[in-house]
């Protein structure tokens, strides 16, 4: 057992690097709320299909949306981008969606510490259509690259 009490069958590390965003999302939400821990890594490196002109332009509405003291806020770092999307995924404000969101690690780059994790998710995904990773996009917002 680990020191939160859970198995080690049941955590799973999920590479999100050339993985569309939205798919990864879906899958690691499911996942979450059979009650699995989850730790996301490559955050950096999941993908956005689409024009990249237009996916900057929504996000970026998405991101000077609201009050700046009193919210929406959105955010601009790629693993908390990611974190978001998943959140979407998951009933967050009821207790189950706010375990759920207790179980999950993203992760920018690949961390020491999850070298020999468990089973990893990973789809191989042929992109042929135009697109942007979320790091580039969160460079195009304005975030200092810390990755």
């Amino acid at each position: 057992m680990t020191e939160t009490g859970e198995k080690k069958g049941n955590e799973l590390l999920a590479d999100a690097d050339n993985q569309i965003a939205g798919r990864l999302a879906s899958v690691v939400a499911k996942e979450l709320m059979k009650g699995k821990r989850v730790f996301v890594v490559n955050a950096e490196k999941a993908v956005l299909s689409g024009e990249p002109s237009y996916v900057v332009k929504k996000y970026s509405e998405k991101v000077k949306r609201g009050d700046p003291y009193h919210g929406p806020f959105y955010p601009r770092i790629p693993d908390r981008m990611l974190k978001r999307m998943i959140r979407g995924m998951i009933p967050y404000k009821k207790a189950k969606g706010k375990d759920a969101m207790k179980r999950l690690k993203v992760f920018i780059s690949f961390p020491e510490e999850l070298k020999n994790k468990g089973p990893v998710i990973t789809e191989k995904q042929n992109i042929e259509s135009k697109f942007t990773t979320l790091g580039d996009l969160a460079v195009k917002l304005g975030a200092k690259r810390t990755w």
